[in-house]
């Protein structure tokens, strides 16, 4: 019996000290992109078991570090130690069979493959030379359990299945690979929030089990919630490290984005609210948007809460003339404009600005240039006699990038090199170029980090100031009560009254958005 407890007493030392242990160390990564720094002296201690989280702002150097550790990328120099050996990966296979496994972003998965193929490939076993697929069925149904997913079957197709479900299989592939250190770039981007808990609980498993993470997000309050401890990275330095609750998320932010920050939202002092601008009468678009009411003044932030689902983007939609109005009237300056005919080529010409929630799928045209972005629903500010005036196109995009502060080298850069808050700007900044009175801002913050999301509440402000009319939808409710005049609520297809914001609670909102 007494050695039965010694024994027993030393497992879990032992566990206790491999928990602390560290299973990865990096010191002094560089990596550099032609003339641009992506990570410079970049510090990093990771222990056995500790969830660790990589905080910083858009093209602070997280994803590149990502990439350097999993094998994408290859360090100019530095050293790298995985258990106490010196680690430069090859590839990313070499980097899976060091046992890292990197779930991205941006989803890489093969879309034309099963779930089933999807989960295990590169882990298939065989018999006599053909596939088991019962058998790798079986493997991948057992990951699956953890996310209680009904509508994932083995079998399926991941080409055919939402977002949010092939970003649950993206994760389960690496689960599957039996990875000692799992690195989660913004693994919850595309999830709904019963299926964040659902990650978060495996994560505290696989935690427990011995597994390290390293975890990515732009949600200081995800982070507090999963993560043990953090590194701060700012313009590829590695600034700041240690435990998370020994630290505020006004030191974190302050760090992140190099500057103190006292309030998130800028003090808009000088408000000037004006003459209604636009009207929307009795809007409907069925079978989702039952019936939208309100006016929108000139200097004024009008904010839209509601349920993902309850018909918020189908009334800016309807408005911009991207979906068709079933009936109802849009007045713009008093002056009816048609919403069953309209479209975004005529709602240009009367004033409006759209800034789309889908920023890759609609917001911008990813392959052509920063300066082609910015200027693409204004061209004539830069054409003569239908031709574009290439350097007149330059020197206003830089001026503007100037202004929003996009980080770019030049402006002849494509969009799809940017990080995710530069590209949030270049989508703004055509809206500013455009010189539109009323801005209809789907999602403005969606997926950009606090530096970025700062930035972004700046330009609102200042937009607001010079007397645009601003539509803003928004799921984060502290943007809401930080931004807003007046609110207004979508609760399945019915936009309530809009409301000083002073007269919302955040009880309040939820209960008008669930119907109560």
């Amino acid at each position: 019996m007494y050695l039965y407890l010694c024994k027993f007493v030393l497992k879990i030392l032992q566990a206790s000290f491999q928990k602390t242990m560290p299973i990865l160390e990096l010191n002094s990564i560089k990596k550099k992109f032609g003339a641009t720094i992506a990570l410079d002296e970049v510090d990093l201690s990771l222990n056995k078991g500790e969830i660790h989280a990589l905080i910083g702002e858009n093209g602070a150097g997280k994803s590149t570090l990502m990439n350097v550790l999993s094998g994408v990328f290859r360090a100019d120099s530095g050293s790298m130690e995985l258990k106490g050996k010196p680690y430069f990966p090859l590839n990313t296979l070499d980097a899976r069979k060091n046992g890292i496994a990197l779930i991205h972003q941006e989803l890489s998965l093969a879309p034309h493959l099963s779930v089933t193929e999807n989960i295990l490939m590169g882990l298939e076993s065989s018999r006599f030379g053909w596939l088991d697929r019962k058998s790798l069925n079986q493997q991948a149904l057992e990951v699956l359990k953890n996310f209680q997913h009904s509508d994932i079957h083995p079998e399926t197709i991941v080409g055919n299945l939402p977002i949010a479900a092939q970003q649950v299989v993206e994760i389960c592939r690496a689960i599957a690979a039996r990875a000692e250190i799992i690195l989660m770039d913004e693994p919850t981007s595309s999830l709904q929030r019963n299926d964040v808990q659902h990650l978060f609980t495996l994560i505290r498993k696989l935690s427990n089990d011995g597994i390290s993470i390293i975890y990515i997000s732009h949600f200081l309050e995800e982070i507090r919630e999963i993560a043990d401890s953090f590194t701060v990275l700012r313009d590829g330095k590695s600034i700041v490290t240690g435990n998370l609750d020994e630290v505020t998320d006004d030191f974190l932010i302050s760090k992140m984005v190099g500057r103190s920050v006292e309030n998130l939202f800028p003090h808009r002092t000088n408000k000037k609210i004006g003459d209604t601008i636009l009207e929307v009468k009795n809007l409907s678009v069925p079978p989702i948007l039952k019936s939208a009411n309100f006016e929108l003044k000139r200097g004024e932030i009008l904010g839209i809460a509601g349920l993902m689902g309850s018909g918020r983007s189908e009334m800016v939609r309807a408005i911009y003339g991207l979906n068709k109005a079933d009936s109802g009237k849009i007045l713009v300056s008093g002056t009816a404009v048609s919403a069953h005919g309209g479209t975004p080529a005529k709602r240009l010409l009367q004033g409006l600005g759209y800034l789309s929630e889908d920023r890759k799928g609609e917001g911008l045209a990813l392959t052509l240039s920063i300066a082609d972005n910015l200027t693409v629903t204004r061209f004539s500010s830069c054409a003569q006699f239908g031709w574009l005036n290439l350097s007149d196109q330059k020197l206003q995009s830089e001026a503007l990038i100037k202004e929003i502060g996009i980080r770019t080298p030049t402006v002849t850069n494509s969009v799809s090199r940017l990080s995710g808050g530069n590209q949030q700007k270049v989508a703004i900044g055509r809206i500013i170029h455009q010189n539109a009175d009323i801005l209809l801002l789907d999602e403005p913050t969606r997926g950009i980090d606090i530096g970025s999301k700062v930035q972004v509440y700046e330009m609102i402000a200042k937009l607001a100031e010079e007397g645009k009319a601003i539509l803003m939808i928004s799921s984060y409710l502290p943007e809401l009560f930080g931004m807003c005049d007046r609110l207004a609520v979508m609760s399945r297809g019915q936009l309530s009254e809009a409301l000083p914001i002073t007269d919302w609670t955040a009880e309040k909102i939820m209960q008008t958005a669930i119907g109560k």
